[in-house]
């Protein structure tokens, strides 16, 4: 079989209304076999798809030729498997969730460092690097020396940083995230807060690791993606952690041989999570999927 197409993107522009948006790209993804998740808003597009190049190719034009998207950027990786069972438009109040109303990456953003500039700048001692990704994704893979916010959701970032900020007086700021769209908001932020020197890396580390050689990297670990692929590595090729079906957390092979894992039900990170009832949920989901595989069949659950 060849390799399915995955392709990222964001972009922030005005769309007065979603909604006429969303049905004209919803059926064009699913008359192209298109799986995935796209959020609009009226602030813009986030989202990943996956299929055939060719029909990637024709989505990919069809947001181009939406309101203020001419110049959207997409980040495209390969994967033996397909990443997504489903496909979803869906309409947010926000692309990517923060919770601050006066924020505006449209009027201003920080400056834009390119992978191949990364290193280099951030090894400097008058900047600071900051992950703005939460903690489960951290805990599998960040930029060396750089700071963790310690959160559960990117809505913690600005009181994280109300905190902490007077650690970082007369320091430049450099942040970055998977893909880029949060470094958008957040140097927004900080700008709105007064912060002169504010930084972030051009493409997530998305774009770092499908630039960079590993031999030249900063970065340790894998990195968190949001589909079935769970992690990717330099090259963006497919990494070794599972999803717990339960949490959604990533989880490694030594995490599956714990005592605390049952497949499709808990992992170390949600064992006490869950109520009985809700894991007897679990378990019958699982059974379900197991005879839709045995039938040939796909279970979207």
């Amino acid at each position: 079989m060849d390799n399915i197409v995955v392709s990222a993107f964001y972009h922030f522009t005005n769309f007065s209304d979603p909604e006429k948006i969303k049905i004209p790209l919803e059926t064009l993804c699913k008359k192209n076999k298109i799986k995935g998740s796209i959020l609009l808003a009226n602030e813009g597009i986030n989202g990943t798809i996956s299929g055939k190049t060719n029909n990637i190719d024709i989505i990919i034009h069809h947001i181009k030729s939406l309101p203020g998207c001419r110049s959207l950027e997409t980040k495209t990786s390969t994967n033996s498997s397909k990443p997504f069972n489903r496909m979803k438009v869906r309409i947010k109040k926000e692309i990517v969730t923060m919770g601050q109303p006066n924020i505006d990456p449209r009027k201003v953003v920080g400056s834009y460092i390119k992978p191949e500039d990364w290193n280099a700048f951030t090894e400097k001692d008058d900047v600071v690097v900051i992950d703005t990704r939460n903690n489960y994704e951290i805990q599998i893979g960040t930029f060396k020396n750089s700071i963790s916010p310690n959160t559960d959701s990117f809505r913690q970032f600005p009181e994280w940083w109300r905190k902490n900020k007077d650690k970082y007086q007369g320091k430049k700021i450099a942040m970055f995230c998977t893909g880029g769209i949060r470094c958008e908001k957040s140097s927004n932020y900080l700008i709105n807060q007064g912060v002169k020197d504010v930084f972030h890396l051009e493409g997530g580390i998305l774009k770092y690791l499908e630039k960079i050689k590993q031999e030249d990297s900063n970065w340790v670990g894998e990195c968190y993606v949001f589909d079935h692929r769970v992690s990717v590595t330099h090259g963006l090729n497919k990494g070794l952690y599972n999803c717990c079906f339960a949490c959604g957390r990533p989880i490694s092979l030594e995490d599956e041989n714990s005592s605390n894992f049952e497949f499709g039900v808990s992992c170390k990170n949600c064992i006490n999570e869950f109520s009985e009832d809700r894991k007897l949920r679990f378990r019958e989901r699982q059974k379900q999927i197991l005879l839709a595989t045995k039938r040939g069949k796909s279970h979207l659950g």
